[in-house]
């Protein structure tokens, strides 16, 4: 059984992680990075969304370029 492609492994943790704010988040993969785009109400959900994805096999550099706006 092939491993599921590695953008659906990273779509479903941000999903499944509680701090997450998905409907603001947006993925982009270049090679050898992914980086996340978008935005959160809080540094930590921002921190959070990066962690998540720290845990999964295949996934190289993170840029994260998720923006804190505490307007939302």
């Amino acid at each position: 059984m092939q491993a599921a492609p590695l953008l659906h492994r990273i779509d479903c943790a941000i999903k499944q992680n509680p701090h997450g704010v998905r409907r603001n988040v947006f993925l982009e993969s270049l090679p050898g990075k992914i980086i996340l785009r978008g935005k959160v109400d809080s540094f930590y959900q921002k921190q959070m969304v990066q962690e998540s994805l720290r845990g999964i096999e295949g996934v190289p550099e993170i840029c994260n370029q998720i923006e804190v706006d505490y307007s939302l």
